[in-house]
């Protein structure tokens, strides 16, 4: 089965908790990537991408990443199939 590139914006609660926040999304998946985004007005978000499997669906992941303690809101930006 392929693997996908998915890349979800999450938008903390806190701003200054984006660590613990990097860290628990770290449970759930093996993060590829991970940088800090400036929204504005001192507004962060968490910019994380990381590999599935195709048939795996990213709406769980999605509900299980947005069910954390300190996520506002968690956003889909990208899916693409991985070059492995």
């Amino acid at each position: 089965m392929a693997k996908v590139s998915v890349t979800l914006k999450v938008f903390p609660e806190d701003p200054s908790g984006l660590k613990a926040l990097k860290a628990a999304i770290g449970k759930v998946v093996d993060i590829q990537e991970a940088k800090e985004e400036d929204i504005g007005f001192g507004v962060k978000a968490l910019v994380i991408r990381f590999l599935t499997d195709e048939g795996g669906g990213v709406d769980a992941i999605e509900e299980k990443i947005a069910a954390i303690e300190g996520v506002s809101q968690v956003q889909v930006t990208s899916v693409d199939r991985a070059e492995i």
